[in-house]
């Protein structure tokens, strides 16, 4: 089942069988396609909205001098590009990290998914909030953390969602960005993100394994640096969600 992590360990338990089902068939063809490889990128125009079987994708922008800055990462489970439904460009390249798998979902199939489901439609628009969301937290990281609390907070958050859809052994995360990603992300030089990272593992807080492979030696420990609050994520916490129908409905 291609559609089988989209929402879980948030509001995957809303959805009806017959409505799991439903977006399950509008799946499309899948594609396969190699690491740091491009499939989408600023300004095309687009007639399909990508779903991650399998794989790590990153979405980022970049100046004039050629140099990237990261905006997002995208796990199994994602739509990377669902927002591009209704705004047709996105403003932003988007691109694979580790071999990916995606699912195409033409834009003429999700607008009678949407018609015939309109409580499943509801759970699509819920899952680009939760990018959203996602980007205020990183313009929060960005703003208040110094360059450790910034890399610890991004290996926080994908822990946290990497452990919603049952992807997290508790130990390594498999998602591997190298330092210079780090650097991208956190908004900092690639010397910097070395000796940050040369810090927190003095600190006992993890290891690096080289090839963008971390142990995680104490995860609480990197979530006091990083003042990460998982809360944003919709997962569990005082944000989390029962249902997404209305009082009364």
């Amino acid at each position: 089942m291609l559609t089988k992590l989209f929402l879980r360990g948030r509001l995957r338990h809303d959805l009806s069988h017959d409505e799991r089902a439903a977006l399950e068939a509008t799946a499309g063809s899948t594609i396969r396609l190699g690491p740091r490889e491009t499939l989408v990128r600023r300004g095309d125009r687009l007639e399909y909205s990508y779903f991650i079987v399998e794989g790590t994708m990153l979405r980022h922008l970049d100046d004039k001098k050629g140099e990237r800055q990261l905006l997002g990462v995208n796990v199994q489970g994602d739509f990377v590009d669902l927002h591009g439904y209704a705004m047709k460009r996105l403003d932003h390249h988007v691109g694979t990290l580790t071999e990916t798998v995606v699912a195409q979902f033409a834009h003429s199939d999700l607008t009678r998914l949407i018609a015939d489901w309109p409580h499943l439609g509801r759970a699509m628009w819920f899952s680009t909030l939760l990018d959203a969301a996602q980007h205020r937290e990183w313009i929060f990281r960005l703003g208040r953390l110094h360059a450790e609390g910034r890399i610890a907070h991004l290996i926080c958050e994908l822990i946290e969602r990497l452990r919603l859809i049952g992807q997290y052994d508790g130990q390594s995360l498999p998602i591997p960005l190298l330092q210079r990603d780090y650097a991208e992300a956190c908004g900092i030089t690639p010397v910097h993100a070395n000796r940050s990272f040369r810090n927190l593992r003095e600190r006992g807080l993890l290891k690096p394994h080289g090839d963008g492979q971390i142990e995680i030696l104490d995860e609480q420990g990197l979530r006091v640096i990083g003042e990460f609050d998982p809360s944003y994520l919709y997962g569990e916490g005082e944000l989390a969600l029962d249902g997404l129908k209305d009082d009364g409905a």
